[in-house]
């Protein structure tokens, strides 16, 4: 099950997501000073919660993905796939499922929780691969165009079911990144143009149904588009950011001494996460957090580009834009460039479902770095 290889993952990479992490423990421990002790027990309850629940267990997986097979990997992908969307399902399930904010999207084991969507991005990721390098292997030359409109199908009912699950959880953001990702998957493995064109038509189509089922979600874009308009309402998360992030100046105010944590912006240790750190560390601070996932992208692509197989290659390309999509999109939210999401800072954020996917996705990656 588990293979021993000589060669040597890709240290450039691992190095760099251990510098990230360390940006992330660093902010948890900053906003442990904006907990009340009596609310959770401990000012440090996040940062506790993150390196038990996340860190720790994210790096054992990490660890063991980095020795598995990834011929066994791609083997068990579908079932890892269908497995997820089953733990999707149970989060409406009374006793099991868990809500909170009035949304069902954790499992509750008693002791610990956990958020299955976060895990579906890897599934997809690893599931999409290994079908679209079946669907290239098979395919005669003569049969390829109908090879490509059959894996047309069956990704968009992939899609669609995906689509309907997260719907139904009000995880639209997580929705956004998977099809996304998905999108550019579908691209890097060459398929024909106009299949692209027409699953983003569809995926424009999908969104605007599930903004009109919900008003508040064209609410938040009119909001993007004049922040103004409900100062204190849906506004008021991004214009206490954008003061956040002003306040910062060129080298910021200090480690935890943001002043926005303190019952001004919602969600610090989690969504609004990056305004802290340009609070606290300014732009110098904020520049080299960008410029690591900029270096993230440049490795993980170029790992993705030198791999030998279909499979290795869509995976680590759908692994590194999953993570760069998710960093810029929170980051574009809190500078007010994109509208408000609430999807968290990929190493970063507070969440341990999240952190824990985050490192099984590295995991996979330099499990494939040892291989070019």
């Amino acid at each position: 099950m588990v293979k021993t290889n000589k060669a040597n993952p890709d240290y450039i990479l691992m190095g760099i997501t251990g510098l990230l992490i360390v940006f992330g423990i660093i902010i948890l421990a900053s906003t442990a000073t904006s907990i009340p002790p009596d609310k959770f027990g401990s000012n440090y309850y996040f940062l506790n919660h993150q390196i038990i629940f996340g860190l720790i267990p994210g790096l054992l997986l990490g660890l063991f993905l980095l020795k598995l097979r990834l011929s066994l990997l791609k083997k068990i992908a579908p079932v890892l796939l269908i497995v997820n969307i089953i733990l999707m399902m149970l989060v409406f399930v009374p006793k099991i499922g868990m809500k909170s904010g009035g949304t069902a999207r954790w499992i509750s084991l008693g002791f610990l929780s956990f958020q299955p969507s976060e895990f579906l991005k890897i599934t997809f990721i690893l599931y999409l691969a290994s079908w679209l390098e079946s669907r290239k292997k098979h395919a005669y030359l003569s049969e390829r165009e109908k090879e490509f409109k059959e894996s047309l199908i069956a990704f968009s009912i992939i899609i669609g079911l995906i689509t309907a699950l997260l719907a139904l959880q009000s995880d639209i953001s997580t929705l956004i990144v998977i099809v996304s990702t998905g999108i550019l998957m579908y691209f890097f493995a060459e398929t024909p143009i106009w299949h692209i064109v027409l699953i983003g038509i569809m995926g424009i189509v999908i969104l605007l149904f599930l903004i009109q089922q919900a008003p508040y979600r064209m609410q938040r874009i009119l909001v993007f588009l004049n922040p103004e308009k409900d100062p204190m309402g849906l506004g008021y998360q991004i214009k206490q950011s954008l003061i956040a992030v002003g306040s910062g100046g060129l080298f910021g105010i200090g480690l935890g001494m943001s002043q926005q944590k303190f019952g001004l912006l919602p969600h610090p240790a989690s969504d609004s996460v990056f305004a802290i750190l340009a609070e606290e560390t300014g732009f110098v601070g904020s520049t080299v957090l960008i410029f690591l996932f900029l270096l993230f992208l440049w490795e993980g692509y170029k790992i993705g580009r030198e791999s030998h197989s279909l499979f290795s290659k869509l995976t680590a390309l759908g692994i590194t834009s999953w993570i760069i999509l998710q960093a810029f999109i929170n980051i574009g939210a809190m500078i007010g460039i994109l509208p408000l999401t609430g999807i968290p800072l990929p190493f970063i954020s507070y969440g341990g479902s999240a952190l824990l996917a985050e490192l099984a996705g590295i995991g996979i990656l330099l499990n494939i770095s040892k291989h070019i």
